[in-house]
């Protein structure tokens, strides 16, 4: 989506560009199991953002000096697709592209039990299917999703929202808009049940006062999608207990 001007990102009645309050995030919709040649997947959308996430694994290593004896490797590719976008981004992994392929595997890392499958490798694919902001917190709440699709043990499912500040005041789950022309733009990730955080990024300027609000409003919104994705699982498993 592009923009020509600035557009009015706070309305006067409080409601946002897309009529949303501050406190609420976009429809989200959440599907497992879409992949039948992966062994774990997940289509997780926020608004118009759109991710598909892929498990593959724990398989053997192909190259020997990748194995861990203590653990498994987990790999993690995230990538926009170069229709994902207004303009076409090319299919060539980019610089930003790679940094938030280390940024998911470290915020996953912590709950994903890789001492259980020694000598292995688990890849971990994320597709950026339609952007229109927050792919980094989708792509890890749907890479949470995929990776318990396919049985991979976990102390704790991850979610993940982005806070942002407009026109002065703070707001759930920013959008493309919002993320362009916003005052700041913090993407946070949460095993909520373990009460971590792990992923905390900040791009501009909050006091610390704006900080703490912006922590629980994310707090609050990550409680909810982690009940979200518990139900998700849930159904697909108990229909498979019932067949």
């Amino acid at each position: 989506m592009k923009y020509s001007n600035k557009p009015v990102l706070l309305r006067e009645d409080g409601t946002r560009l897309d009529g949303r309050k501050p406190d609420e995030t976009r429809p989200i919709r959440m599907e497992v199991g879409v992949l039948e040649n992966a062994d774990g997947s997940a289509l997780v959308e926020f608004g118009k953002t759109r991710v598909l996430a892929a498990v593959y694994g724990p398989k053997e290593p192909i190259q020997k000096y990748m194995v861990l004896p203590d653990r498994a490797v987990l790999r993690v590719r995230y990538h926009m697709a170069p229709f994902s976008t207004g303009e076409r981004k090319s299919p060539a992994p980019s610089r930003r592209e790679i940094e938030l392929s280390k940024v998911i595997r470290e915020a996953l890392e912590p709950v994903v039990m890789t001492e259980l499958y020694p000598r292995t490798m688990i890849d971990l694919f994320i597709e950026v299917l339609q952007a229109d902001g927050g792919t980094r917190t989708t792509g890890v709440t749907a890479a949470s999703l995929a990776l318990a699709d396919a049985g991979i043990a976990m102390k704790d499912l991850v979610s993940g929202v982005a806070i942002g500040k407009i026109e002065g005041k703070l707001v759930v789950d920013i959008d493309e808009a919002e993320d362009m022309y916003g005052e700041a733009d913090m993407p946070v990730a949460m095993a909520t049940r373990l009460g971590k955080i792990v992923l905390l990024q900040l791009n501009g300027v909050l006091s610390p006062e704006e900080f703490r609000t912006a922590l629980q409003m994310a707090r609050e919104s990550l409680e909810m999608i982690s009940e979200m994705q518990r139900k998700v699982l849930l159904e697909k498993y108990s229909q498979v207990l019932q067949s």
